[in-house]
C-alpha cells in the first residue's frame, strides 16, 4: 500500500514575511542530517529552502551530538530551532523547562533500532542479568525510558539497577572500554555498538515501547512564525513518502565511502528501515495516550517531579493557520 501525503506548501506563503519589520529573512536552525534520512536529502537538493523561500525564511544546519537530550541548551540560547527525536526527551526537556513544543508524531515502524545492548564480557544475556549491574542511559530520555521500560515488564525494581547518565557520545567510549556493563542506546550509536560485538538483549520492539518519533520546534518559532513550520513540515512529509518509496535515495546521501557510509549488512537494514519510514502526522488522542506511558513511567520513577500531560507538549499548529493552510497541512490520503 503507497502512502501519499499532499500538502500545499505554496498556500503556505501568505502565512509569514520576512522577520520583523521586514529586516530580513527569517533563519530556521535545524539540526544537521549527516549522511542519511529525509533531512539529508532536503539539504542536499534545497527542497527546504525552496518550501521556505516564499516566507522569506532560510534553513541553517547546526552541528549537534546525538540524541535530543544532549541538545536542550541550544534550544534554551536559542542555537536550534527544530528537531527530530521521541516522547521521552521531550517530556525530560519540559520538566527542566526548555521551551519546546511537539508538532507531528510518527506513528512506530521498524522498532529495532533502539534497545539495550550489554558487554560480550559481561556475561548480560537477559534483561534479568541487569540486576546489580550498570547501565548506560541519556538521562530523561529515550535510553532511560527503554531500560526502565524492560525492567517494568520484567517485573525487576528499578533500583536494583545503576542507570548512569551518559549522553550517547560519553556512553560509546564507556561502554567499549567496559566502564558500563550495558547501554541503553539508539540509532547509529547503537548499530554501531552491536556491529562491534555488543549482545543485543532487549529492544524497543520487545518491550512494547511506546516512545514514538516526534517533530519539535522551539516554542516561540511556532509563535511567531507558524507559517515556516507547517511549510517545513509539509516539505519533511513529502520527502518521507520519498523515502519509502524509493529507499536507495535516503541512504549515504552526502558520502557513499568513509566512516559515515554504510555497505552490508547494515546499509542493507538501514534500506528496510527507510522502505518502513511512517509520515509525520498531526498528534492524536492515541499519540496522547502513548505519551502518557512514557509520562507515566518517568513520573513513578523520579525522572521527571511532576506529570507533563498532552496539552503541555503537543502545540496545535493548524489553529495557529488560516482555514485554507490548516486545511493544506492536515492532508493526508491513504490510497
Amino acid at each position: 500500500m503507497a502512502v501519499t501525503v499532499t500538502v500545499a506548501v505554496t498556500v503556505l506563503a501568505t502565512a509569514c514575511g520576512s522577520g520583523p519589520g521586514g529586516a530580513g529573512p527569517i533563519v530556521l536552525k535545524v539540526t544537521d542530517p549527516g549522511n542519511a534520512g529525509p533531512l539529508a536529502v532536503g539539504k542536499r537538493d534545497g527542497t527546504f529552502d525552496r518550501a521556505l523561500a516564499p516566507l522569506g525564511a532560510k534553513i541553517e544546519w547546526v552541528r549537534t551530538s546525538p540524541g535530543f537530550s544532549s541538545m536542550l541548551k541550544l534550544f534554551n540560547t536559542s542555537e536550534l530551532d527544530v528537531s527530530q527525536a521521541a516522547f521521552s526527551p521531550v517530556v525530560g526537556a519540559l520538566s527542566k523547562d526548555v521551551p519546546v513544543r511537539i508538532v507531528a508524531v510518527q506513528d512506530p515502524a521498524d522498532q529495532d533500532q533502539a534497545g539495550i545492548i550489554a558487554t560480550r564480557e559481561s556475561g548480560i544475556r537477559a534483561v534479568g542479568d541487569l540486576v546489580g549491574r550498570r547501565v548506560a542511559v541519556n538521562p530523561a530520555g529515550k535510553g532511560e525510558y527503554i531500560v526502565l521500560k524492560a525492567l517494568a515488564q520484567s517485573g525487576i525494581p528499578a533500583e536494583k539497577v545503576t542507570r548512569v547518565p551518559l549522553q550517547q557520545k560519553d556512553a560509546a567510549p564507556a561502554f567499549a572500554s567496559g566502564k558500563v556493563d550495558a547501554w541503553a542506546s539508539f540509532l547509529v550509536p547503537y548499530q554501531e555498538a552491536k556491529a562491534n560485538g555488543g549482545v543485543e538483549i532487549a529492544t524497543e520492539r520487545s518491550i512494547g515501547s511506546r516512545d514514538n518519533s516526534v517533530v519539535v520546534f522551539r516554542t516561540e518559532v511556532l509563535e511567531r512564525h507558524a507559517g515556516v513550520a507547517a511549510a517545513f513540515l509539509g516539505a519533511l512529509r513529502q520527502l518521507t513518502v520519498r523515502q519509502r518509496a524509493i529507499p536507495t535515495e535516503f541512504e549515504n546521501v552526502f558520502d557513499r565511502t568513509g566512516p559515515q557510509a554504510l555497505s552490508g549488512q547494515r546499509l542493507a537494514d538501514a534500506l528496510r528501515v527507510d522502505a518502513q519510514a511512517t509520515v509525520p502526522r498531526l498528534p492524536s488522542a492515541e499519540d496522547a495516550e502513548a505519551l502518557a506511558d512514557v509520562v507515566n513511567l518517568f513520573h513513578a520513577n523520579g525522572v521527571v517531579s511532576r506529570p507533563i500531560t498532552a496539552a503541555d507538549i503537543f502545540y496545535d499548529l493548524a489553529s495557529k493557520l488560516p482555514p485554507e493552510q490548516a486545511a493544506a497541512l492536515a492532508s493526508e490520503q491513504v490510497k
